[in-house]
């Protein structure tokens, strides 16, 4: 197993350094295309070189015959494998979010711009599962695989890899593709703390900003998915305004401060898991939080864009931008 990791590393590297990196979109041709035998074209091998020797052992001319008309028959099968990638373009992909250590999903928008429809095809990510698929004549297709998610941050996808084994199953050709596709990883919910109590940030945070006792009727604020009809202020939209519901500074509210000060006893990742586990918790539950991170507020506001927005900004939570160059390691006097 060593020795075959060793040599698809340098496969690898030796493809990127022949390759270089791709973009949108993208023409597979003969010169990025690979092909080798399957265990069973190695076998099919082995099985007609036997032929060969007995025929020309005991002279058996229709033995010889059989033999090279199965010779020719695989390599008309390599032949079509390899055509079978070239010519496809990979317009555009796209990866999903997903948490630390789990599995997410990213697709790829497949052409095939001949009369001649591709068979046996499989997309990949290294490490999962390959999803395999069809793509018709003249016709473009999404694909969507698994990937295994990494820690959190922005994860390049920085290989993957499509295949084929048809006509026959004898050869396998493939080429890997080095596309600017980047996931987004959240911290992964962990975490025993209570979530914090409801309507408990406007008695530390209303009256500082707003000036307001707590308890008043605070403002008004998009309609969520999710809200009491008896919150929502009828009368504007009977005026033809927008749904919005109101909000109402005090105890007893369904609303939460998701404030990172409150774990400084804890290391970063543990408050992100944390912090990552009480969003989960008030979207199970259908209730409105506010996100204080480092320098970044998101304001109050629920469902599935509120989750989203935070475990994005928790994701990303000291992690510098795309194309940042690493800082230089500082020299000790």
């Amino acid at each position: 197993m060593k020795l075959r990791a060793w040599a698809t590393h340098r496969a690898v590297a030796w493809s990127r350094r022949r390759q270089g990196e791709d973009a949108f979109p993208l023409e597979l041709r003969a010169r990025r295309l690979y092909i080798l035998p399957t265990p069973v074209g190695v076998a099919f091998g082995l099985l007609l070189f036997l032929m060969m020797m007995a025929g020309m052992n005991y002279a058996n001319s229709m033995a010889l015959m059989l033999t090279f008309v199965l010779g020719a028959w695989a390599i008309v099968g390599m032949v079509e494998c390899q055509r079978t990638l070239r010519g496809l373009a990979v317009l555009q992909g796209r990866a999903d979010d997903a948490f630390a250590g789990g599995t997410g999903r990213f697709a790829l928008q497949l052409r095939n711009p001949t009369r001649v429809a591709r068979h046996s095809l499989a997309l990949r990510c290294p490490g999962s599962p390959a999803q395999d698929f069809d793509l018709p004549a003249q016709a473009e297709l999404w694909v969507t695989a698994a990937f295994e998610a990494g820690p959190r941050g922005r994860q390049r996808l920085d290989r993957l890899e499509l295949a084929t084994l048809a006509p026959f199953g004898l050869f396998r050709a493939w080429t890997w593709l080095y596309l600017p596709i980047d996931a987004i990883v959240y911290p992964r919910p962990a975490g025993e703390r209570a979530l914090p109590r409801s309507g408990a940030w406007h008695q530390s945070h209303a009256a500082a900003t707003t000036g307001r006792d707590p308890g008043q009727w605070a403002g008004l604020r998009p309609y969520a998915e999710g809200d009491s009809p008896r919150s929502i202020a009828w009368k504007a939209w009977a005026r033809g305004g927008p749904l919005l519901v109101g909000l109402y500074e005090g105890e007893g509210g369904d609303e939460h401060l998701l404030d990172e000060s409150t774990l400084r006893d804890l290391p970063v990742e543990a408050r992100l898991a944390q912090l990552a586990a009480w969003v989960e918790a008030c979207t199970r539950d259908g209730s409105a939080f506010a996100l204080e991170l480092g320098g970044v507020r998101l304001p109050l506001d629920q469902g599935s864009e509120q989750r989203t927005a935070a475990l994005r900004a928790l994701a990303l939570h000291a992690v510098p931008p795309p194309g940042t160059p690493p800082a230089a390691p500082t020299r000790q006097p």
